[in-house]
């Protein structure tokens, strides 16, 4: 649409909001056809680099990772379905999902009986194109929509798929941004699907726009962003980063963050730790959120929370993977996913930062009885609660659970007031002498300041 000033003279549209932004970004990774290794990953990581600059890393074919060894490359180049009458039935260039994700190559003439048992469909969703990977075990297939395959007559078909598996890498990158600390804030989202715009070209732009937002920020807390393949690409990464993983204090995995649905937490395997707490407390605050319990099963959550590393990463998401119709389907395209959801769940994951940046743990230095606040102007300092961001019972609360035993986090879980509220209460307090602290900031034991 143009844009007219008062005068008739075209104007500049208006600046995009930022769920625009993250969508924007989100519907230039969809056409590409990714899988856990190959050059889609690679152009991939090229458009992400263009928010962040990411620093990509490639683990050789037959590299062994923990229990697990990188498998070949797979590209595709082209892949069809020639009926009776040479007519296309199905072609690759349609949609990256009509081939099943690794095929080997495959070229030839086959029966429609034959053919069948290398097509996959959902009868159950007749329209839609299903998603298939056959990574550790080689085969080929394609996957179209059941009415299609029903309307098929007897007769030969042509089948080409124009792949080939290759000694070659697979690919993930990451981007760290430096805090005052070493200590770590985990962020992943895999990229391994191809066009499934909400598992996971929502959790990619989301995570590269968080990163691209902290750039200028001063932080406590270093940040460690990771875009790897799902299972093999977090095992590979943790296998070459086994000695520093220790230094990571808090995590979130990354998937299914663009859709309509209300927001969902799965707790970590500790079901206790810090990020858990953190979540609960911002998602308690939203209509209709929910909080799982962790099981084994999932994204790569399971795999930084197996035994042997067991961190404190837990996983963000809206619609839960694999309870929603759309999922593994040519349904989850760029309409199931909306700018203003996109914002919703960003918004979300920056108060669960705000909340790792600003912990302490405060001490009244004026503990027996209540301090006189109105002689100390903090009451007016309040200035009806938009200046400072506190409340009245705020402040109350900070002073009478500041026994340097209480954080600002179990603060806000035992009153039910917002983090951001008692922090700013915190200040103020600090500010005229009221507060010290307990223990320093972040973690125990890590010194931030």
């Amino acid at each position: 649409m143009e844009h007219l000033n008062p005068e008739g003279l075209r104007s500049p549209p208006p600046p995009a909001s930022l769920g625009q932004e993250i969508y924007a970004l989100a519907e230039r990774l969809f056409p590409i056809c990714r899988s856990i290794t190959g050059d889609g990953v690679r152009q991939t990581l090229d458009l992400l680099s263009g928010q962040v600059d990411l620093q990509r890393h490639e683990v050789p074919t037959g590299t062994q990772v923990f229990d697990w060894i990188v498998p070949k490359e797979w590209n595709i180049r082209s892949a069809r379905i020639a009926g009776p009458d040479g007519q296309t039935v199905v072609d690759f260039a349609d949609s990256n999902l009509h081939v099943v994700n690794y095929s080997v190559p495959f070229k030839g003439t086959l029966a429609l009986d034959e053919l069948r048992k290398h097509i996959h469909t959902l009868p159950e969703q007749p329209d839609l194109i299903p998603y298939r990977t056959c990574y550790y075990a080689p085969a080929w297939g394609f996957c179209m929509a059941h009415d299609r395959l029903a309307k098929m007559p007897d007769g030969l078909y042509r089948v080409e798929i124009d792949a080939e598996l290759t000694y070659g890498s697979l690919t993930y990158g990451e981007y760290l941004h430096r805090g005052q600390s070493e200590r770590e804030f985990l962020l992943s989202a895999h990229i391994c699907h191809p066009s499934l715009a909400n598992d996971n070209c929502s959790g990619l732009a989301l995570l590269a726009m968080l990163a691209k937002s902290l750039k200028a920020k001063k932080t406590r807390y270093s940040y460690r962003f990771l875009f790897a393949p799902g299972t093999i690409g977090s095992i590979a990464w943790l296998s070459r980063n086994e000695d520093r993983v220790h230094l990571i204090d808090h995590g979130l995995v990354l998937s299914c963050v663009g859709d309509a649905a209300r927001p969902a937490y799965k707790r970590s395997r500790r079901g206790d730790a810090f990020i858990d707490r953190a979540m609960a407390h911002v998602l308690g605050r939203e209509a209709g959120a929910r909080l799982i319990d962790f099981s084994p099963y999932g994204y790569d959550e399971r795999q930084y929370c197996s035994p042997g590393f067991n961190l404190p990463v837990g996983m963000f998401q809206r619609a839960v993977h694999g309870t929603f119709p759309e999922y593994h389907t040519s349904a989850d395209n760029l309409d199931f996913i909306r700018p203003e959801h996109l914002e919703d769940s960003f918004r979300i994951l920056t108060e669960v930062i705000d909340i790792v940046e600003g912990e302490w743990t405060p001490l009244n230095l004026f503990p027996k009885g209540e301090p006189q606040l109105g002689r100390r102007g903090l009451y007016a300092a309040l200035g009806g609660q938009k200046s400072s961001g506190a409340t009245s019972m705020s402040l109350l609360w900070v002073l009478n659970l500041a026994d340097g035993r209480h954080s600002l986090l179990a603060m806000a879980e035992r009153s039910g007031l917002p983090f951001r509220e008692l922090a700013a209460a915190a200040r103020l307090l600090s500010d005229h002498g009221l507060l010290a602290e307990a223990a320093p900031r972040g973690q125990p034991g890590i010194n931030l300041d």
